[in-house]
């Protein structure tokens, strides 16, 4: 990874982690969630695993063990006092409502806060994984994503052109430009990252949005 890409893909995370206060169950998504956890510091925020943990956390190369790994197949650490279920278990937990905060990744996300992040049309992909049951639980959904794809296109989009996710709108949507709030039907932009112009966003933003830049957020 480029370390451009790198602290891109940081800053994005670091934004997303003030949204975390605990008590709370959190999952993490594939990717750029992941590196949400580097930025928390408070013990009661719970990070949760689809294939059967909770109480994620990091853990040293040299105490890895191979068995014990995320929904990403990542090495992951386990908290004292974690708790490990079987993957119908775990599913139960999302789909009942026990997760207060998902933060994924996406392909696109449009302008209704539906988004797309598990097919890629012509390409061969397993399967939507625990997305789509996220949206469905989870109490709060939060996008975290580059603005833009590799070729320059926006990833925010009046209408996905990708198969969605779920007819769940997401609440909030993080990238390194700026962090939209959902409304109905449409984005609010309510801030913008640091040496980041209003210009520049639109330019970036094939969605329609309305301004709603929070006083004294710049």
């Amino acid at each position: 990874m480029s370390s451009e890409k790198n602290q891109i893909q940081e800053l994005i995370a670091k934004r997303a982690a003030k949204e975390l206060t605990g008590p709370c169950v959190v999952n993490l998504g594939i990717g750029i969630p992941t590196l949400v956890a580097k930025f928390i510091d408070d013990e009661k925020v719970y990070f949760h695993t689809e294939n059967g943990l909770l109480g994620v956390t990091d853990i040293e190369e040299d105490q890895i063990d191979p068995n014990l790994v995320n929904a990403g197949k990542l090495p992951v650490g386990e908290t004292i006092g974690a708790s490990f279920f079987n993957s119908a278990e775990s599913f139960a937990m999302i789909r009942g409502g026990h997760v207060d905060v998902a933060i994924l990744g996406v392909l696109q996300v449009d302008q209704s806060g539906q988004i797309a992040n598990w097919a890629v049309p012509g390409k061969n992909i397993m399967g939507v994984g625990g997305a789509m049951d996220l949206l469905v639980g989870a109490k709060k959904v939060i996008v975290t994503t580059t603005h833009t794809s590799k070729d320059g296109s926006s990833k925010l989009l009046k209408k996905c052109n990708f198969p969605i996710t779920s007819t769940r709108s997401v609440d909030l949507i993080i990238t390194e430009l700026a962090v939209f709030e959902v409304g109905e039907n449409n984005l609010k932009l309510i801030e913008l990252m640091p040496g980041v112009t209003l210009e520049e966003v639109r330019e970036k933003t094939e969605a329609d949005f309305i301004e709603r830049i929070k006083e004294g957020v710049k």
